[in-house]
């Protein structure tokens, strides 16, 4: 294995190259069509977030820069809660321009105009916000669930010691359909988003919405209305974590045959798992709006998708919370937004791991549990996969580990054998790699043990990806003999003509152009450093066979090289 491992690494390019983020929004009505679907396109006007809304109704003002992402991923402080609990009852203005006397004992660590909202609380324990003990009130401290959901309940009439025990407040807020922060110790700002807007549709003490009430006290425009469609909420369960449900907290699935189809489900299969299907959407202020996008099924209906993969509901699944559909057949999985993993599915490869966003995962067979063979130009062609996160519960978490690679990264491992992307899979569902010089192939869960497939007709010549394995004796250049040289100039942007070579020759890479180019082996078997005007990078091919190859900065140019 240490030979092996020597004849892999050459011409070593450095880093671990890592395939871009494929995000369902950045995908075109091209790659819908060769995923089977007629039309994907970027949520756009069709998506609204928690943030925005908050905005919108000035539930949240930002800090000067507006209520963008950075102000969303900032902690959230106690004195910012109580500001908001004072606008949302309509007392901000009051509070602001209050002259009175005393205070708590640390209000000197804010400014002056927090420190007259301060002394305002101070003097009307009435709103909430009594301070702690020493007649402290801690304004720069960072805010849990717990702290906040007592505002928003005291903002809808509830009182704490009379309503509800402040130990009970989540409890007792999620009985008002309050949940969808729970459980977080430190919030930032895009959690406050998501709560306050979670809050207007929750009913006050009297009856009416927080959001009418709001209306009716001037915080918010009369004219103004709620975010029309359906809404993507987040929720807890004990076995499977945070899951991704809709508005009325139906659990929301993926299904493994739409990696490599969109279309896959037809019929009575969407009978028992419809659609996502709203035209317009609303998302947590936690959650990338780049991750969503609206999907034009076949059978003309849209469908919404998240982070490639489409959204159904599961028709047994009676009532909020419910995730009956979890596993079923061991393709249906519910929808999560930490999947480090996800399982594809076809009719030829069965089920096969792929990252979180449906791109295909692949194991070398001349690797060893807990060693990896591919590396230099091997490492450009099947780029080496790590991430952390969740596993569908249809994986065992045991079945995976990571290595530490000679170059400090990490790579993660399935029984101990390595996983990798293959560089020519362009999009979610491409298995391109699949058998390539028998011996990389996917990895199926429920069957996989190492090794070779039993019909993948291996040979003990396998190529490996990387540099050229050991040529038999009859294709090596005869004793004495002296293998030939080829040159391959690189010019205005071409190759030039496809060439062909001995087994055993040595092929020299010139650029003459002003512009950086490189040769990199469409099956990893060689690739050249990036070579400035005038550089040069000689490589040997033993195996026989046709070699095509690419640019990596400029994918359009091509080449051949046949090795007889």
């Amino acid at each position: 294995m240490g030979t092996i491992k020597k004849l892999l690494a050459v011409a070593a390019l450095g880093t671990t190259l890592m395939l871009p983020a494929l995000s369902a929004a950045a995908a075109d009505s091209t790659t819908a069509a060769a995923a089977g679907a007629a039309n994907v396109q970027p949520a756009g006007a069709h998506l609204i977030t928690d943030g925005q809304t908050a905005a919108q109704f000035k539930l949240l003002l930002g800090d000067g820069q507006g209520v963008n992402a950075d102000y969303l991923a900032k902690d959230t402080t106690r004195i910012q809660a109580a500001i908001i609990s004072l606008r949302l009852q309509g007392k901000l203005a009051q509070a602001e321009a209050f002259k009175g006397g005393a205070n708590f004992a640390d209000a000197k660590v804010v400014n002056a105009d927090n420190r007259r909202i301060l002394a305002f609380l101070h003097a009307n324990p009435q709103y909430g916000w009594i301070g702690k003990t020493g007649n402290r009130f801690d304004p720069l401290a960072k805010l849990s669930s717990q702290q906040f959901y007592k505002v928003l309940l005291e903002t809808l009439g509830f009182k704490a010691g009379n309503d509800f025990n402040y130990t009970d407040t989540e409890a007792f807020a999620a009985g008002q359909g309050l949940n969808q922060i729970a459980g977080v110790p430190a919030l930032t700002n895009s959690h406050l988003a998501t709560a306050l807007v979670e809050a207007l549709s929750a009913n006050t003490r009297s009856g009416q919405t927080l959001f009418e009430a709001l209306q009716q006290n001037g915080v918010i425009a009369a004219t103004a209305s709620l975010p029309a469609g359906d809404r993507i909420t987040l929720r807890t369960d004990a076995k499977l974590g945070r899951y991704l449900a809709d508005g009325q907290g139906r659990t929301l699935y993926f299904f493994s045959n739409d990696a490599g189809n969109l279309d896959a489900c037809q019929g009575q299969c969407l009978a028992t798992w419809p659609f996502l299907d709203s035209d317009q959407l609303q998302i947590p202020a936690g959650l990338n709006p780049s991750d969503f996008a609206l999907v034009t099924h076949a059978s003309g209906t849209k469908q919404w998708m998240y982070k490639g993969w489409p959204l159904y509901r599961f028709v047994k699944d009676s009532k909020a919370g419910d995730v009956l559909g979890e596993g079923v057949n061991g393709i249906w999985t519910a929808a999560k937004p930490d999947y480090r993993l996800m399982l594809g599915a076809n009719a030829q490869l069965g089920k096969y791991l792929t990252d979180n966003e449906g791109r295909t995962l692949y194991y070398l067979t001349q690797d060893m549990p807990q060693m990896s063979v591919c590396d230099g130009p091997c490492l450009v062609a099947w780029p080496a996969f790590d991430a952390s996160g969740s596993l569908p519960s249809l994986l065992n978490a045991q079945d995976f580990g990571s290595i530490t690679r000679t170059d400090g990264s990490k790579q993660a491992t399935f029984k101990g054998y390595p996983l990798y992307y293959f560089i020519n899979d362009k999009k979610h569902g491409d298995t391109t790699g699949q058998n390539v010089e028998n011996v990389w192939f996917v990895v199926n869960p429920d069957t996989f043990t190492g090794g070779s497939p039993a019909s993948s007709g291996m040979n003990s010549n396998s190529n490996a990806g990387g540099a050229s394995m050991p040529t038999p004796p009859s294709q090596q250049p005869a004793p004495g003999q002296t293998a030939k040289t080829y040159t391959v100039n690189i010019k205005d942007f071409s190759f030039g003509a496809p060439l062909t070579v001995e087994a055993g020759s040595k092929i020299t890479f010139t650029n003459l152009d002003d512009m950086e180019h490189s040769a990199v082996a469409d099956n990893g078997s060689f690739a050249t450093p990036l070579l400035a005007s005038g550089e040069s990078y000689t490589i040997t091919l033993d195996k026989p066979g046709s070699y095509s190859y690419h640019c990596q900065v400029h994918p359009s140019m091509t080449g051949t090289i046949t090795v007889q």
